[in-house]
């Protein structure tokens, strides 16, 4: 047991003062301070200045004369065509309208441009349809129903226990914030780990302090201490990720405010954060070994593993389909199967709530694939480590297993 401790010293230490661990580690708290601190000084120098745009209109149908101020856009009048095609080719307009005189019936609006678009752009069309709206009701409602007429909704949506009072983790996109950020941290952190681990057996094979280890301890400690030191050095990342994130979450509502005061750390979330984090650690450093012990060098090793990082990718691939069918059932087969849990998860806890049988069935399922690939990859280990030059089958493994 002695011997474990110091190879998962060793391999801990190791690791931790890797340029690119650091980096990894460091980087988010960083970028997240120099964000906060940019706009602090941008909105301490310079104040936005609203910029008005001024846009043409020609009535035919006659009516339409108020409401002319939409926002920072301002509609001014022409009487014909022609004249508002020459303000706009000289610049005083940035382009125009004509309403037609079947418009009540047709519901046509002729717009006119001197810029190359694939659309008007969304204010300006709002700023068109709720002048012609305010202008057909006035004098027919009151100005109260005009407003509600142009801006119908707004929704609030409240978020209720099962006893019918007000939950204290409410939805909305401040709660994915923190889980979308993470998922995507975890999944660079494991590709790192993995190629930190596979470098490291292939250093140890190419130079043969492997047969120095291995002529002094197991394989069986070896491997145990090199994958624990993994997972010590991932405990140690997240650490820092987890006790920073209150402090920048403070800072940046206090400074920035607006949707960043949306955005919650729910404790739950944390402790599940931890525990997939640690799992998807472990579970890609065993990956990592048995691939490490097969292959004849650390470049093949890192083409290999990255055959096993597509499942771990494919919840950030489609994280919009994710965002919208949480429930869906290939969420649910991508949450227990686990070279895609870890990240799918995380995921998945800032969209909507998984039921309880899916996190316990999730985390069973990743424990014993821990396990499992813990031991066939010591058997591997024993078998393979010393070789060089030359990459087993899969056949060959296989049959290796099965005599052990």
């Amino acid at each position: 047991m002695n011997k474990t401790l110091l190879i998962l010293r060793h391999e801990f230490l190791h690791t931790v003062k890797r340029r690119g661990f650091i980096v990894m580690t460091l980087i988010v708290p960083l970028i997240a301070l120099l964000l906060i601190g940019a706009f602090q000084l941008v909105s301490g120098v310079a104040r936005p200045t609203v910029e008005v745009t001024t846009i043409g209109y020609v009535d035919e149908l006659g009516g339409f004369q108020q409401y002319t101020s939409q926002g920072n856009i301002t509609l001014v009048r022409f009487d014909t065509p022609d004249d508002a095609t020459e303000a706009l080719v000289n610049g005083d307009i940035k382009e125009y309208f004509v309403i037609p005189p079947d418009y009540i019936s047709t519901g046509v609006i002729n717009r006119y441009t001197v810029e190359k678009q694939l659309a008007a752009l969304p204010a300006t069309t709002t700023a068109i349809n709720n002048f012609l709206t305010s202008n057909l009701l006035a004098g027919k409602v009151p100005e109260a129903t005009i407003a509600r007429i142009e801006a119908p909704l707004n929704l609030v949506s409240t978020r209720l226990t099962e006893t019918g009072a007000v939950a204290p983790e409410q939805g909305g996109y401040g709660n994915f914030i923190i889980p979308a950020v993470f998922s995507i941290l975890l999944a660079l952190a494991i590709v790192f780990s993995s190629t930190y681990l596979l470098q490291g057996l292939g250093e140890e094979k190419e130079n043969r302090l492997i047969e120095v280890l291995l002529s002094s301890v197991s394989a069986r400690q070896l491997l145990t201490g090199k994958v624990l030191g993994m997972g010590a050095a991932g405990l140690v990342q997240v650490a820092v990720w987890v006790i920073s994130a209150p402090f920048l979450l403070n800072l940046a509502s206090s400074s920035i405010g607006g949707f960043i005061s949306t955005i919650q750390l729910p404790a739950n979330f944390i402790v599940l954060a931890v525990v997939y984090f640690i799992l998807g650690y472990l579970l890609f450093a065993v990956l990592s070994a048995g691939i490490g012990a097969i292959s004849s060098n650390s470049r093949e090793g890192q083409q290999l593993i990255g055959i096993f990082t597509i499942p771990l990718l494919i919840p950030l691939w489609f994280m919009s389909l994710l965002m919208f069918l949480p429930d869906n059932p290939i969420w649910v087969v991508l949450a227990i199967f686990p070279l895609s849990a870890p990240v799918e998860v995380i995921i998945r806890l800032g969209v909507s709530d998984i039921p309880v049988w899916q996190l316990v069935a999730s985390i069973a399922v990743l424990v014993l694939s821990i396990i499992g690939i813990l031991l066939l990859t010591i058997r591997i280990f024993r078998t393979y480590l010393l070789m060089y030059g030359k990459r087993p089958g899969i056949g060959e493994v296989l049959r290796s297993l099965k005599t052990g």
